[in-house]
């Protein structure tokens, strides 16, 4: 009866030391639950928002620095900025508060550098990952509605069909040209993707005030716009 007890408590502990194992090492590779906030390398805090099977920033990124810590070049002059084929971003006229509230402008330049844009874990969306999101939402047609804020305390009247039933509280930003005027504040949310057409041109998204598509567009990398980022 003794041997049989001993065996028994053996096999036991034999049994929970397995389990210990096993529970580490679902442990270690499992990544956990999304965080709701995420810090870039400036000290900036966002919220992120799951949308189908992407996690997305909720707000359009405002960081002056690569993920490195290496800065990202800022240009004010609209000549200087013009002729620019080197990665820079820009605040809406120059003006520090609407940075605060619409995030940077980038060129196409400081999107596609390899020293990443987007926090740690993060990075700026393809073309198709912006599809892969219309598509959830209905498709282009109507997805630019439940991607905008509501109401016109950014977005100019009449804000049509915005719902944001989605949460991912789209903001109109407006853009740079190349000629470094700034234009569309309030009207326009433009943002980057990081899929290149030629030597001029990249894909983007943009979605106006008067709309509910989203529209898949080309434009000239030195045009400066918004950059939303995406779960790796």
């Amino acid at each position: 009866m003794k041997t049989k007890t001993c065996f028994l408590m053996f096999f036991i502990s034999l049994l929970g030391m397995f389990m210990l194992l096993g529970s580490s090492c679902k442990k270690d590779s499992d990544p956990g639950p999304t965080p709701d906030t995420v810090t870039d390398i400036d000290g900036n805090v966002y919220h992120t928002v799951t949308i189908g099977t992407q996690v997305w920033l909720v707000e359009n990124l405002k960081t002056t620095k690569y993920r490195d810590g290496s800065g990202i070049a800022l240009e004010t002059d609209n000549t200087a900025w013009s002729t620019l084929t080197t990665a820079a971003y820009c605040v809406y006229d120059n003006n520090a508060t609407y940075g605060g509230t619409y995030g940077h402008l980038y060129n196409w330049f400081a999107v596609h550098d390899s020293r990443n844009i987007c926090p740690s874990g993060w990075h700026v969306p393809t073309d198709a990952e912006w599809s892969t999101l219309t598509a959830f939402l209905g498709g282009e047609s109507v997805a630019g509605g439940k991607m905008k804020e509501t109401g016109t305390v950014h977005w100019m009247s009449p804000n049509t069909g915005a719902t944001d039933e989605v949460g991912f509280k789209a903001l109109p930003a407006g853009e740079r040209r190349a000629t470094g005027q700034y234009i569309y504040i309030g009207e326009y949310g433009c943002w980057w993707s990081s899929t290149e057409y030629d030597a001029q041109q990249a894909w983007l998204r943009y979605i106006g005030n008067s709309d509910i598509d989203v529209t898949n567009q080309l434009y000239n990398k030195n045009y400066g716009y918004s950059v939303r980022c995406i779960k790796d």
